[in-house]
């Protein structure tokens, strides 16, 4: 099917795409950043918090490596009911479960949610300006201070159960909902024909226009003939060379920040801890949650910064945060770094490189990849974050456990304290 040209230009109507599309980074990221930071009252001090990582990211990552296939067969209508529908289920699953095997089931569900969500959203900007990529990164960003700081203010300022915390994150899907058939603009876009025979979709004509929405899309019935299968097997070689095209430039670079970040933040930051007399806090679960807060207002600034400041060479903030993830193992294993202050102060600028690295990667897609292709490789893009993850998720996984014993035999138990 050929990629319908986008036209869409009504200044009047500007502000509300990017007030829709933020709204659309914040509740689509929201509560996996919320999930993160319930790491420890979820599993406990004694269980890898990478153990919530990988439930929270894996089946998101399977989504997005699948999605290239067959994404664009799909109306968004659809995807949006079915985004909200995991997000209810899951974190209901996840409130009212005791046992940590249907709390992990609720985080792959909200997962899966969070995958499909990130992968349509960010298709859907293709057929807007790029204000709406601009405000769904900001989005997200803010979805990570949003979470992090509401889920610390409602945990260890107000006293607030885990449990009914949690439970008031629940109502977020159903915005989503209303962001999208309310208040998201139609665009006004027409097909280009030259599609050379094979449309598997149509968009429904507009009577005033011959326009199509976005949210009607029809498709004709598949047959499963001689015939289709030679199609799938063209599409399945299109699509694998679309994607190697963007491999070098745009996902190692982000694949690699993500895997020294994630290191830092489930692997090593619950290990990153003081005396609790020599910090400002009563728990130790609570620095954790500190460093997840401030490591996400990071995020947020550097994400919502593309249109003051940009980078263009994206591996320059994957070395810098190769480099952070050095200090933070050092800083496990000798305490380099004696104030918990200056501690607190590196898990911001760890944020600022994750942000800055995730929005100039999708603002040069923008840029460099021609529009016929845009729209694929805006979904194809995003695997590379979760890719990055799951890796870290793996290594942390075995790291954090270490790095605890090791601090244990060196006459630092805190790891192991609440």
């Amino acid at each position: 099917m050929a990629s319908p040209i986008p036209v869409i230009s009504q200044p009047f109507k500007k502000h509300q795409v990017f007030a829709a599309f933020w709204i659309f980074g914040l509740l689509n990221n929201v509560l996996y950043v919320v999930i993160l930071s319930a790491a420890i009252d979820l599993v406990g001090a004694l269980v890898p918090k990478a153990t919530v990582l990988l439930a929270d990211v894996l089946p998101s990552l399977l989504v997005k490596i699948a999605a290239p296939f067959f994404i664009q067969l799909i109306p968004y209508n659809y995807k949006i009911t079915v985004i909200v529908a995991l997000d209810i289920l899951g974190m209901l699953t996840i409130v009212y479960s005791d046992n940590t095997s249907w709390k992990l089931f609720g985080i792959v569900l909200a997962s899966l949610s969070s995958g499909l969500g990130e992968v349509s959203f960010l298709q859907l900007t293709h057929y807007y300006t790029n204000t709406s990529l601009k405000a769904f990164s900001s989005g997200t960003g803010g979805a990570g201070l949003v979470g992090s700081f509401t889920y610390f203010l409602m945990t260890t300022v107000l006293g607030v159960s885990v449990k009914i915390s949690l439970l008031v994150f629940t109502v977020v899907p159903f915005i989503i909902i209303f962001d999208f058939f309310w208040l998201l603009p139609t665009p006004v876009f027409a097909f280009d024909l030259e599609n050379n025979g094979l449309s598997y979709g149509e968009i429904e004509d507009n009577a005033d226009n011959n326009s199509g929405s976005i949210r009607s899309l029809k498709f004709n019935d598949l047959k499963l003939n001689k015939e289709s299968f030679i199609f799938l097997k063209k599409h399945v070689a299109n699509v694998c060379r679309k994607l190697e095209l963007l491999i070098v430039p745009f996902m190692i670079p982000l694949t690699t920040v993500y895997i020294a970040e994630y290191i830092i933040n489930q692997g090593i930051s619950p290990t990153l801890l003081f005396s609790i007399d020599k910090t400002p806090f009563k728990k130790y679960r609570d620095l954790y949650v500190a460093y997840g807060t401030l490591y996400q207002l990071g995020v947020f600034i550097s994400r919502s910064s593309a249109s003051f400041y940009r980078i263009k060479r994206l591996y320059i903030p994957s070395l810098l945060q190769f480099i952070n993830l050095a200090i933070c193992f050092a800083q496990s294993l000798f305490m380099i770094i004696p104030n918990v202050n200056l501690v607190l102060l590196l898990m911001f600028y760890e944020g600022l490189l994750g942000g800055a690295s995730y929005v100039n990667t999708f603002m040069l897609v923008t840029e460099s990849v021609d529009l016929e292709n845009r729209e694929f490789a805006m979904g194809a893009v995003g695997v590379s974050d979760s890719f990055g993850i799951v890796v870290a998720a793996c290594i942390s996984m075995w790291l954090e456990p270490k790095l605890c014993q090791f601090q244990v035999s060196d006459g630092r138990p805190w790891c192991r304290m609440e």
